[in-house]
């Protein structure tokens, strides 16, 4: 059987069509190739932005900044002297930009004076970026920043 070169065409047509339907279809079922939003609710989030960067400033303005260390598996994060840190509350978010399903919060609790420690060997090893959030009298407090582990 001779082939012409419309019927080459043709064929040409219909493999490379196919080809992008694989492609399109391995692409949206396969999990490995799953990209999400940061955030589901961007937009609230993005309206609270300014809270977040008014309490950044608070935290600079305390004269003595938060302290994040990575010492042998585990973060100690030491607060600015204060003598209200008994009422200190707040949380400890854990945000995994390669995978949303890692990330985590954990609530704040001192136990040996101004120091809080996590433990890291259940944390995949890798980036993370950390935003601790505090209050104290009613004035709130950010600090954000990014570790590898």
């Amino acid at each position: 059987m001779k082939i012409n070169w419309g019927t080459g065409i043709v064929i040409a047509f219909v493999c490379f069509i196919s080809f992008i339907l694989f492609f399109v279809i391995k692409m949206n079922t396969n999990d490995k190739y799953s990209h999400d939003l940061v955030t589901e609710e961007y937009y609230k989030q993005e309206l609270a932005y300014q809270q977040q960067i008014n309490e950044q400033k608070n935290a600079v303005l305390l004269g003595k900044e938060l302290s994040i260390e990575l010492k042998s598996q585990m973060i100690c994060i030491t607060f600015p002297k204060s003598k209200d840190l008994n009422k200190l509350t707040g949380n400890v978010e854990f945000y995994r930009p390669s995978d949303k399903s890692q990330d985590f919060k954990i609530p704040i609790q001192l136990k040996k004076g101004r120091q809080f420690f996590i433990p890291t060997h259940k944390l995949a090893k890798g980036r993370w970026n950390l935003t601790v959030r505090w209050s104290i009298s009613d004035q709130n407090y950010t600090v954000i920043k990014q570790l590898n582990l």
